[in-house]
């Protein structure tokens, strides 16, 4: 009984949290960015572009000129027949058509999944001519497909930092929803010009992320 009545304040405080769900948080922070954004939009790996919660990410968008999807060959999540979809390898060097083809390049939760992950960021990187937005896990369950896709990376914001970084661009804004409930996500916004960059500005303080999670395994 006493199991029962813990499981079920759980939930509750859990389903009172629907602000920090990943995927909901990270929805929140891209419609805070996106609008700021024009030109050429690319969703990269982004299957269908649909944000889980029965949107689609093109109308998170409003000021794109054009609105691209990419996606990988293999697997049950690849490509998926989309009129205007582009097959793209990211563990592969961008073709020289898509170099510098879009003003931003979006990718929420793929650079996981992807065991050559400095190639894939050099990949997104080069896709881009203003803007690379990222969703990244640091603490989330392994998951993956066989025969589609792995799971081998959580990175730190710094070190997602750090990798753009080295492709020329500056990290403008960064968030995580550091909780103890959920799964954390980081979400990244980098630029080739940050002087030019007019959108909302963010930054973390790298220490003792996940920790709330942490103590709440003990």
């Amino acid at each position: 009984m006493l199991r029962t009545k813990y499981f079920t304040h759980e939930v509750m405080q859990r389903a009172g949290r629907r602000e920090h769900r990943p995927r909901d948080w990270s929805n929140v922070e891209l419609k805070k960015i996106a609008p700021s954004f024009h030109g050429d939009i690319i969703n990269v790996s982004g299957w269908q572009d649909g944000d889980k919660r029965g949107g689609k990410y093109c109308d998170y968008f409003p000021n794109a000129r054009s609105y691209s999807i990419s996606n990988y060959h293999r697997g049950e999540k690849g490509v998926q027949g989309i009129a205007g979809e582009i097959a793209l390898d990211l563990e592969t060097d961008a073709p020289d058509e898509l170099v510098g083809r879009f003003d931003v390049v979006f990718n929420h939760t793929v650079l996981e999944h992807i065991f050559d992950v400095h190639q894939a960021v050099k990949t997104l990187c080069v896709l881009a001519r203003e803007a690379v937005i990222v969703v990244t896990p640091f603490v989330q369950e392994v998951h993956f497909i066989e025969g589609s896709f792995g799971d081998w990376w959580r990175m730190t914001p710094a070190c997602v930092r750090r990798l753009l970084e080295r492709q020329g661009l500056t990290t403008v804004y960064q968030s995580v929803n550091d909780t103890a409930w959920f799964e954390v996500y980081v979400f990244t916004v980098a630029v080739r010009n940050p002087h030019n960059y007019q959108g909302p500005r963010a930054s973390v303080n790298d220490r003792g992320i996940g920790n709330r999670v942490l103590r709440r395994t003990k």
